[in-house]
């Protein structure tokens, strides 16, 4: 195999990998997990508009308390309103069989969820791509994630959307229309700015709770990079010393 058929063949796998993770047609979401004030925000979103549904099975409330700068007071008075004690871990009340009859498909636990679909960014796509569809049962849909059974919680804050699509170029016959944009029919209670910027924060929330020990280790890792800076140094110098005489 030729060089060249060699970094082809790295560059498809790569393309189809990233394809493959959903990673393609996704917004930045500018998520930022040194930004306590949009993961605080982030949390008290999430109990009042996912919790209802969605459980945080890994993610005790002493710890987002401990790591978001909380105190037990605020968490127990303004975000927690299962009756879960402060070192309980914040399930919800609904059952699977519950989920299944209200919504045709059980809620998923969101601990992971930043981890599986690859970061914040799909989060912050997928509350940004919810659109008005009739013949949904909910009537929702979503265009990254389509026929999701989720509805969109977060409609009055948006406001109403259709999705605009396209027939198909050059694709097989009988190939899905192609999205090609949103058009608003109902105005949110907030700008869309505003909107973006609660997508983003339950979306940094989210990137947290998959991966809490994430934030103590990006403060041990500036340390360890001072402590390799020195031991560099050090080393050098001992190096410099121990061959003088033998030049």
């Amino acid at each position: 195999m030729t060089m060249k058929k060699l970094i082809a063949l790295v560059f498809s796998l790569f393309a189809a990998t990233a394809n493959a993770s959903g990673g393609a047609g996704l917004q930045h979401s500018g998520a930022n997990l040194n930004d306590q004030k949009s993961l605080q925000d982030g949390a008290a979103l999430f109990v009042n508009y996912c919790m209802s549904c969605h459980s945080l099975k890994y993610m005790r409330y002493s710890r987002m308390a401990a790591d978001l700068g909380l105190t037990e007071d605020q968490v127990m008075g303004s975000l927690n309103f299962t009756g879960a004690k402060f070192g309980e871990v914040m399930t919800v009340a609904m059952t699977a069989a519950d989920g299944e009859k209200w919504l045709g498909k059980a809620p998923p636990d969101l601990s992971l969820v930043a981890r599986v679909r690859g970061g914040p960014d799909w989060i912050y796509t997928y509350l940004k791509s919810f659109y008005r569809d009739p013949a949904r049962p909910l009537g929702w849909n979503n265009v990254l994630f389509p026929g999701a059974s989720m509805p969109h919680v977060l409609w009055e804050q948006q406001g109403v959307q259709s999705a605009v699509f396209d027939a198909p170029h050059g694709g097989p016959a009988g190939a899905a229309p192609v999205f090609a944009h949103f058009e608003q029919v109902q105005p949110g209670s907030i700008s869309a700015e505003e909107y973006d910027r609660l997508a983003r924060d339950i979306a940094n929330f989210l990137q947290y709770a998959a991966e809490p020990a994430a934030l103590k280790r990006q403060q041990l890792g500036v340390w360890v990079l001072l402590f390799l800076v020195v031991l560099t140094a050090m080393t050098w110098l001992l190096k410099r010393d121990y061959w003088r005489d033998v030049h």
